[in-house]
């Protein structure tokens, strides 16, 4: 056991929340290590939004696999228990869990009411666990030492919940995440374009910055369908932020129609909790 082995010990009911991200399942990796494997008090979570790639479902599938360990497939679902157990099979493709959102609150998440991640990763995990009983936890997450802007940042969404970051203690950098899938024999299979993994979580999510969404687009532009029908449909039902992911930009049908001459547009991405 090395020093830093410590901060991935588990003694008290614990939750690793799982994003799909190398940065999550190397998370887990070292919780598997420190702990000979997953303790009878932990749980492994992953919450799956509709939209990731099916590379991001298959990674998921082979930690499973390779790792020997359980990890729980859960679904947002507007419906009385609000949330489902699927697996990989039965995990859904088309964004119908973002969708169900979507249509429940009649409106887009946005820069100012980013609901998505709460209702689609985070309560749906905290609702899992209370249907199991759970009253009070531990919420590993997967930020790195190198993102201490996420760390200052990290609130509990619930009183029952008390965040941790183990590999933030354990000043785990980027670097060390990447040379670690460097020597596996799985990894995920979406590109590393100058350290980022820039089809990662929700495919074309709107926190990305706009030259990662039309590089996406343009290297399949598929993509940008479903989006666009969500700020078609929320057209019709509000005004405001709420009727488009981003005010600030193009409609997702306007990039993917124009892809080549914005090609050249840049911001920074904003920063999201759904993990790497």
């Amino acid at each position: 056991m090395t020093p830093s082995d410590k901060y991935f010990l588990i003694n008290e009911p614990t939750v690793i929340s799982f994003s799909g991200g190398r940065t999550s399942a190397y998370m887990l990796w070292r919780v598997l290590q420190a702990n000979n494997g997953l303790p009878d008090d932990a749980i492994v979570c992953f919450a799956n939004t509709g939209k990731e790639e099916e590379a991001t479902l298959e990674f998921v599938r082979d930690c499973e696999k390779n790792w020997g360990v359980r990890i729980h497939w859960l679904e947002y679902r507007d419906a009385e228990q609000k949330f489902e157990v699927v697996d990989f099979e039965k995990a859904s493709r088309g964004g119908e869990p973002f969708e169900a959102i979507i249509r429940k609150r009649k409106m887009l998440p946005n820069t100012r009411a980013r609901f998505c991640t709460v209702e689609l990763k985070i309560r749906t995990v905290r609702r899992f666990l209370q249907f199991l009983g759970w009253e009070e936890w531990d919420n590993m997450i997967g930020i790195r030492h190198d993102e201490q802007r996420r760390v200052i940042k990290m609130q509990p969404d619930h009183k029952s919940e008390n965040p941790i970051m183990p590999l933030a203690k354990a000043g785990v950098v980027k670097k060390d995440v990447l040379d670690f899938w460097a020597e596996s024999h799985f990894d995920l299979k979406l590109p590393v374009i100058n350290g980022e993994t820039i089809g990662g979580n929700c495919d074309l999510c709107f926190l990305k910055a706009l030259p990662k969404i039309t590089t996406l687009i343009a290297q399949k532009p598929e993509r940008a369908i479903w989006w666009a029908k969500q700020e078609d449909w929320a057209q019709t039902q509000t005004t405001g932020d709420g009727n488009r992911f981003r005010i600030d930009r193009p409609r997702y049908a306007d990039i993917h129609k124009f892809i080549d001459r914005q090609g050249d547009m840049f911001e920074e991405s904003i920063e999201c909790f759904c993990g790497d």
